[in-house]
């Protein structure tokens, strides 16, 4: 499966259009994006329009610059769009799990509550891909001048389920746009506004 993901466009119309050009090369299965589309919601229905004129399915989280409720609603304007945050998506045989918003705290207990939820429905998937807006943590996605400064409770999912999830994407350091790691066997990254082909 060929992946198109992007995260931090931040109403970005340079950005829009590379992310449109490489959807053109690259023909992407499915597009994901994790979250910050906007800046705190300008233009956010266009930026979703933008986005699903892509014509491509397209797997989405809010940011910290997105309401929940608001992205969701924006989302469901647009019939190739889903919203799937605190969701488990299938396509195409392949498990993506949704947790967007945050960045900013170095542990998630709402996450936490799902963790054993979402392990369940992995049981049944040999390949499941992870789209959050906040990074794991202490990998080269979430390092501010030589600090770690991601998300601890990403990091633990991850790597207790690193035999599952293939793909960890994630945001929200834009200093980190374009870095890539690993947790154990999971590949994360950071795919930036103007987006990374993953396949998987």
């Amino acid at each position: 499966m060929k992946i198109l993901a992007f995260v931090d466009l931040h109403g970005s119309f340079k950005a829009l259009k590379k992310l449109g050009q490489l959807a053109k090369k690259e023909n992407p299965d499915i597009i994901l994006c994790a979250g910050d589309i906007s800046i705190f919601e300008q233009n956010l229905d266009y930026l979703m329009h933008k986005v699903s004129k892509l014509k491509k399915p397209v797997l989405a989280v809010h940011g910290n610059h997105e309401d929940e409720g608001t992205m969701k609603k924006s989302c469901s304007l647009f019939e190739n769009i889903t919203f799937i945050h605190g969701r488990a998506y299938e396509f195409n045989n392949v498990l993506f799990i949704g947790w967007g918003g945050g960045g900013f705290s170095l542990r998630d207990k709402e996450l936490e509550k799902r963790t054993k939820e979402f392990k369940k429905k992995m049981e049944k998937f040999d390949k499941v891909v992870l789209l959050t807006h906040a990074p794991p943590y202490n990998t080269k996605l979430d390092r501010i001048i030589e600090e770690s400064c991601g998300n601890k409770t990403i990091r633990n999912f991850i790597s207790e389920n690193t035999k599952k999830i293939k793909v960890a994407v994630s945001g929200h350091l834009h200093e980190n746009a374009g870095a890539e790691d690993h947790v154990k066997e999971t590949r994360v990254v950071n795919p930036s506004p103007f987006g990374k082909v993953i396949t998987i």
